[in-house]
């Protein structure tokens, strides 16, 4: 198996992600082909959607073929037969999207894959399973086995890289869960996958926590008593980073590798509102190379075939090296 395969999770099987993750297999086999994204779901579901858009295209289980027309598949029995209802969401649909992801975990740890991308989800029916979610980060640290403060999420769309020191939690939660350590992990963390993602030598900027940074404690001293001690003794560890500026005033500055935002709206709101459907999101951390994409599942048009697999693609680009794929925008 190719070092730059990619597992390739189809998401809630009864949302639109079978049929963009098929339709991205079939377009990185027919542009790309030595990248070979692994579809990992149930095989019933990958089948129905490869017939339905490709009929008579080769199906193959990772490790069986050489065709590099196939498209390769990692079986999961997770969903029953009575549960695939494409548009109809369902707690045993939100329990085989977990499966689809322990199996692609399993796939790196084995060396199959060196990377994974997720098909959207829906949280509802995830934590309707019984099972704990409130985004990828948190989950994939727990089937690590990790802290749930060594996985960051990173956002990628319209020419930003944003990394999140906290993330899904009440605000107030937030600010008083963020101190220079965790602050210092999210950078470091940033600065090792920008490395994999080909930044050799990374140049960051960190947001404040107050409007203004605080404003020279006008607004607060949280940044002078956080934030600086910190940013200072990173840059006499020659760290190429500068911070703590407001977050509107340093999204207009240019030349930065990634940018830290202190909580959840400080990084999303720029992205979502630039990039829209078109961002990726990354889980780095604990050994993670791992995206989804920045849409949902959309049950209302699930099954139809008019599904855009281009958020599907951005991401395999992000994580495998696609270079025929545009960053993502």
């Amino acid at each position: 198996m190719t070092p730059k395969a990619v597992a390739l999770t189809i998401g809630d099987p009864n949302g639109i992600g079978p049929e963009i993750a098929v339709k991205a297999a079939i377009l990185c086999a027919e542009a790309q082909p030595e990248l070979r994204p692994i579809l990992v779901g149930d095989e019933r579901v990958i089948r129905f959607y490869t017939d339905k858009i490709a009929p008579g295209r080769l199906l193959a289980q990772c490790g069986s073929s050489t065709n590099k027309q196939a498209l390769l598949y990692h079986p999961v029995t997770a969903l029953d037969a009575k549960d695939f209802q494409p548009g109809q969401g369902c707690a045993e649909g939100g329990r085989a999207t977990v499966a689809y992801v322990e199996a692609a975990l399993d796939l790196m740890m084995r060396g199959s894959a060196h990377s994974i991308v997720a098909c959207p989800h829906s949280e509802t029916n995830v934590n309707s399973a019984g099972i704990k979610f409130s985004g990828y980060p948190s989950l994939l640290a727990r089937l690590k086995n990790v802290s749930e403060d060594e996985v960051f999420l990173m956002l990628v769309g319209a020419g930003f890289r944003i990394v999140h020191v906290t993330l899904h939690e009440r605000l107030f939660d937030a600010l008083n869960r963020i101190t220079p350590t965790l602050i210092e992990r999210a950078i470091r963390i940033t600065i090792d996958a920008l490395r994999d993602l080909g930044v050799p030598h990374p140049r960051l900027g960190v947001f404040g926590i107050n409007p203004h940074a605080g404003e020279g404690g006008l607004f607060g001293d949280d940044d002078d008593r956080i934030v600086k001690p910190l940013i200072e003794r990173l840059k006499a560890e020659a760290i190429d980073i500068e911070g703590p500026v407001g977050a509107d005033l340093m999204l207009g500055h240019k030349g930065f590798d990634a940018f830290v935002a202190m909580y959840h709206d400080q990084g999303h709101i720029p992205i979502k509102l630039l990039a829209g459907r078109n961002s990726a999101a990354m889980s780095i951390g604990a050994g993670l190379m791992f995206s989804s994409v920045g849409h949902g599942s959309a049950f209302d048009i699930a099954g139809k075939g008019i599904a855009d697999p281009t958020p599907v693609l951005r991401c395999i680009q992000l994580v495998g090296g696609a270079k025929q794929f545009k960053e993502p925008a």
